[in-house]
């Protein structure tokens, strides 16, 4: 299994960035992906899935209406557009399947994330 997330950077708030992941290894069209994110001295939280064939996309409270998550399967691509970024949304974001490649695949097997730092 390889996961690389990437496109994280600093940027103002209000402003977006464009978060990608590839996958490998696993299956991907088959699961339900999910984007989870992990802000300094926090656990890790889901924010946003997406089904295998892409229909009814979920968010947290904390980002519905300015986040949207999308998959391009036969690249076998996770996205997540992130519009309206608060300091809030500073944290460490990861993409796995949902539930974790641990329930789906019998291993704890998480990407290096991509930093997203939110300041003026």
């Amino acid at each position: 299994v390889h996961i690389v997330e990437s496109g994280g950077g600093l940027v103002q708030p209000g402003g977006s960035l464009t978060l990608s992941c590839t996958a490998a290894g696993f299956p991907f069209s088959s699961y339900t992906m999910a984007w989870y994110r992990q802000a300094p001295g926090q656990e890790r939280d889901l924010i946003a899935k997406i089904s295998l064939g892409g229909g009814v996309p979920m968010y947290a409270d904390s980002v519905e209406g300015r986040f949207t998550i999308s998959r391009d399967n036969g690249r076998s691509t996770l996205y997540l557009q992130m519009d309206e970024l608060r300091p809030e949304d500073t944290a460490v974001y990861y993409c796995n399947t949902e539930p974790t490649l641990l329930y789906t695949q019998g291993y704890d097997y998480w990407g290096q994330g991509t930093q997203v730092t939110v300041s003026s």
